[in-house]
């Protein structure tokens, strides 16, 4: 099921800021900064701009070679493994499940050559781990939330710097929602300007 949201820009902001939404992988072994799943651009006063987060996600990865499996729809508790057969590097479904319920894991089951795990979300990249060697795995977990903020040149599906994570502190719980609107409010110039906030309105619990 996707969740459906609505930002809404009730800001004083005159600077026409971009607005970053991802998420962060909780799994205890997870060492890779987080990525800019969606960027808002050029939402100005009083617009709006629908988007959906989808519970489902996908996997895929990139083989040392620049090949990328096509994404395959993924839950939590399984486990998928890259692994070669008689037309290349392929990605497959494990007869093994994860090691815990509320992970995905990406086995390298390849001979030889590193991987870069990919999960999406939308068809969009929403986390990866990169560097993945033969016999290791990459391990996701995700809270059912969202953090969000207002950032200046960020690109989609780019990796983020500490900086702009440090300066990213809202998260939105989804739990059980179906729909929500996201209010952005604050910002403005001079002595005047407030930090920038966003809250869930209009909620409509699943």
């Amino acid at each position: 099921m996707d969740i459906k949201l609505n930002l809404i820009n009730r800001s004083n902001d005159h600077n026409n800021s971009d607005i970053v939404i991802f998420s962060k992988n909780v799994a205890t072994e997870y060492e890779e900064p987080s990525i800019a799943w969606t960027v808002i651009q050029n939402c100005g006063l009083g617009s709006h701009h629908p988007f959906s987060y989808p519970m489902a996600s996908e996997v895929a990865y990139a083989d040392s070679w620049g090949n990328y499996t096509a994404p395959i729809t993924a839950l939590p508790g399984q486990r998928f493994e890259a692994v070669k057969n008689m037309s290349g590097d392929v990605i497959q479904l494990s007869t093994e499940p994860a090691a815990a319920p509320d992970e995905i894991e990406m086995a390298n089951a390849l001979e030889q050559g590193a991987i870069n795990a990919l999960v999406y979300k939308d068809g969009r990249v929403f986390a990866q781990k990169t560097g993945v060697a033969p016999g290791q795995k990459a391990v996701f977990e995700f809270k059912p939330t969202i953090w969000i903020g207002v950032v200046s040149q960020i690109v989609e599906g780019q990796v983020m710097n500490s900086a702009i994570l440090s300066a990213v502190n809202t998260e939105l719980s989804l739990l059980g929602i179906a729909s929500a609107d996201i209010v952005m409010s604050g910002g403005g110039n001079g002595p005047e300007a407030t930090p920038f906030e966003f809250t869930l309105e209009n909620i409509v619990m699943a």
